[in-house]
Parts: C-alpha cells; sequence; structure tokens
C-alpha cells in the first residue's frame, strides 16, 4: 500500500490508544479504527484519506473495512493511504455484497462460493496479496437481516471455504462476526482469532460469548460499541449514568462509553468508526480514561437490553 509522496517514510514512535492487546500473533493498540464510515465522503476523497492518516499517525494499527463498504471504495482508499512501515493490521469481512437498487444497500452473501469471491474482490482493491484477518459475518445474532433459502448456509461448510483460503495464503488468520455462543464453540477448531459482535454497556446480551473469547485467547472486536445504530436499540449516550461520569470526568459520554467497553475485560479491541479527525481524536482520547471503583460499579449497574433488531 502506497500513500503521497510528501508523507515521510521515516516511522515515528507515538502512544498506543488504549494500550496495547493481542490479536492474530501481534501487538495491536487496543483501539483501532472502522473505515465504515468514509463512504461517506466519496465525494471528497482528501478528507477520507487525511482521517486515515491521522488515525495511523495517532498510533492505529488495527484497521476494520470491507469490500462492501461503498463498493470497493474504502478499501481503495486504505491502499492509498497505508505505508508499508505503517505495519498496520488490516482486518476485512465476507458475508454481505453490496445491492444498491435492492431495499438495503447490502443483502446477504453466505454461500460459499460468494465468500470465496468477496475475499478475491478484498484482495484487488486492497492491493494485497493475503488480508490479515477476514471476518465471516453470520447473520445469526444482533441487529439485521436472518438468512433464508440459499443464504441459510451450514457454518462448517463456511468454515471450509474459509480454512482453504487461508491453506491457500489468501487470507492469515480467520475471525467471525455475529456468532451465537452455539455457533463459535463449533468454530473454535478452525482457529478462530476475533469475534465481532453486537456489543455495548446497553446491550449486554452476548457476556457468556465474550467470556468464551477471554478464555480461549480470542480477541473481542464489539461493533455498535454505543448502540443506537438503529432507532429500536438503546444508546449508551442516552444513560444518565454515563451523563454523570462524563461530568466527573471532564469527558464526553462517547467516551465513557467506549472506556467503559476497554476496562470491562482486558481481550476487548475497539473500532470505533467516524468521517471526521475531530471526532475520530474524541474516540482514540477516550483510551486515557481511567475510572475509580464507585464509577465502575454504577456503569456496570446499568441494565442491559436486547441488541435484537429485525431489518427484514
Amino acid at each position: 500500500m502506497t500513500s503521497s509522496n510528501t508523507l515521510s517514510d521515516e516511522p515515528v514512535d507515538v502512544p498506543r490508544p488504549g494500550g496495547t492487546a493481542q490479536f492474530a500473533g501481534r501487538t495491536v493498540s487496543r483501539i483501532g479504527y472502522g473505515a465504515m464510515q468514509l463512504s461517506r465522503l466519496h465525494d471528497d476523497r482528501d478528507a477520507a484519506l487525511a482521517v486515515l492518516r491521522r488515525a495511523i499517525d495517532s498510533g492505529v494499527d488495527h484497521i476494520d473495512t470491507a469490500q462492501f463498504y461503498g463498493n470497493g471504495f474504502v478499501n481503495e482508499l486504505l491502499r492509498e493511504a497505508i505505508r508499508p512501515q505503517d505495519d498496520v493490521m488490516v482486518v476485512s469481512k465476507v458475508g454481505a455484497t453490496p445491492d444498491p437498487d435492492g431495499p438495503m444497500p447490502l443483502r446477504l452473501a453466505q454461500r460459499p462460493e460468494e465468500l470465496r469471491a468477496s475475499v478475491e474482490d478484498n484482495l484487488i482493491s486492497l492491493g494485497l496479496e493475503q488480508i490479515p484477518v477476514v471476518n465471516l459475518r453470520r447473520p445469526d445474532s444482533g441487529p439485521g437481516v436472518r438468512a433464508t433459502g440459499d443464504q441459510a448456509v451450514d457454518l462448517d461448510d463456511q468454515l471450509a471455504v474459509m480454512t482453504a483460503m487461508r491453506d491457500e495464503g489468501k487470507i492469515g488468520a480467520i475471525g467471525l462476526g455475529s456468532v451465537t455462543l452455539d455457533g463459535l464453540r463449533r468454530a473454535i477448531p478452525a482457529g478462530i482469532v476475533c469475534v465481532q459482535n453486537a456489543y455495548s454497556l446497553v446491550t449486554r446480551d452476548d457476556e457468556a460469548v465474550l467470556e468464551l473469547c477471554r478464555t480461549e485467547g480470542i480477541a473481542w472486536v464489539p461493533f455498535f460499541p454505543l448502540g443506537g445504530a438503529f432507532p429500536q436499540m438503546p444508546k449508551v449516550t442516552d444513560e444518565a449514568a454515563v451523563h454523570a461520569a462524563a461530568t466527573s470526568l471532564g469527558r464526553t459520554p462517547v467516551q465513557v462509553g467506549l472506556a467503559w467497553l476497554l476496562h470491562h475485560a482486558p481481550h476487548v479491541l475497539l473500532i470505533p468508526g467516524t468521517a471526521g479527525i475531530e471526532h475520530l481524536e474524541e474516540n482514540l482520547a477516550a483510551g486515557t480514561i481511567t475510572f475509580d471503583r464507585d464509577t465502575l460499579n454504577t456503569l456496570d449497574a446499568v441494565p442491559s437490553r436486547s441488541a435484537e433488531v429485525s431489518l427484514g
């Protein structure tokens, strides 16, 4: 991956946002970056590249993407922005494909041949010979569409093609997304390195999945870390306890919600997304927050509500 010739080629030591944790056999910053929202900047490529470079220059070395983010646009940005010396772990995902003329902008693409085609598309748009980690996004839990017809594919059939692509060197490691506890147990022998499920202070349905990941040394990478991605979902920033903690600490409710996740378990890695540099810096600064015991107990006592939202 290359970037503008005006950028220095010399690596700079910077603090690791949120500290560090193990992920797929390497040490990464616990606060990474989710690139999905960069698709909103399709008409302002320079602004999108500026956000990416600020993230990388701020110590982010784990970036989450997908070919279906902007139908390849986001991957192309990563290809341009990331330099070899940045040593960034790019994590992509498969299981869906763009459907701009459909009722929703995405449709499921769960069949083994679709998973393989999606990996190939990611390799081309990212300009890589191998994607370090590819997450298989299942339609099994959390908010989203449930699979029917030929999209209701057995997990074992999907893992067979994922492990085959790993053996071929197209992907470095396998992760899972929106997976149930039983699904994760079935998949562990395949060598799962991370799980991406919807999880936040106010949506903790998957605590048992999180605990199994901790036991097995699997990174827990929650999406929708502040809830509220859909109108039916609760929002972390609506909670009185979160606002009280933010006021006491001189921080924002967003930062408190992200910091709670980091404090909740040592194997949590965050990938908050944004299309703006100011919001990016706010997210990264969440890694500097510490809670006293009373504040943490109060946050822990916030009731959890379901993240199950049907989208059709």
